[in-house]
């Protein structure tokens, strides 16, 4: 009788063996083909993701060049109380407003007091902001970052030394 359970146990193992040896092969195989697909889509991420970085350094180093026709250049009026409502409704400061037109803080505060007039591309840059609200400005100045603020300098006063030199 022991040999009789023995053999059917053998069988019915043999059997199972086969029927999951048929469902896992298939399965088997689609695993391998999905991770290969895998790779492939990670490659292609890393791929465009440096192109991405690329875009981005690009895009920072280009700095912002307004749209603005020459039909619209020619009639638009730039008095000093416009420039300082300008700056008012985008709240920027006169120093942000020159780091966004490309200028120094004293020529906004010399086109804001009537001293001079912005002119070139200077005057092409302010008509192009005010077709921008304060979100696109605040982004813009974000983009430009620190790297495009000019470097202090101080200037040396005359008759003046600096304490502890002799």
């Amino acid at each position: 009788m022991a040999k009789i359970e023995a053999a059917i146990k053998e069988a019915i193992l043999r059997g199972a063996r086969r029927h999951v040896r048929g469902t896992v092969g298939p399965l088997r195989r689609e695993v391998r083909r999905l991770r290969q697909v895998v790779a492939q889509l990670r490659r292609d991420v890393a791929a465009l993701g440096a192109v991405a970085a690329e875009w981005q350094r690009v895009a920072r180093a280009t700095p912002w060049q307004p749209e603005v026709s020459e039909a619209d250049l020619r009639k638009a009026r730039l008095s000093p109380g416009l420039v300082r409502k300008l700056r008012a409704r985008l709240a920027l400061s006169q120093a942000a407003l020159a780091r966004l037109v490309g200028v120094s803080t004293a020529s906004v505060v010399q086109w804001e007091q009537g001293r001079a007039s912005p002119s070139g591309q200077n005057r092409k840059n302010l008509i192009g902001l005010r077709r921008l609200g304060r979100r696109e400005v605040k982004r813009l100045l974000a983009g430009l970052g620190s790297a495009s603020r000019p470097a202090r300098r101080r200037r040396a006063r005359p008759g003046r030394r600096r304490r502890g030199r002799r």
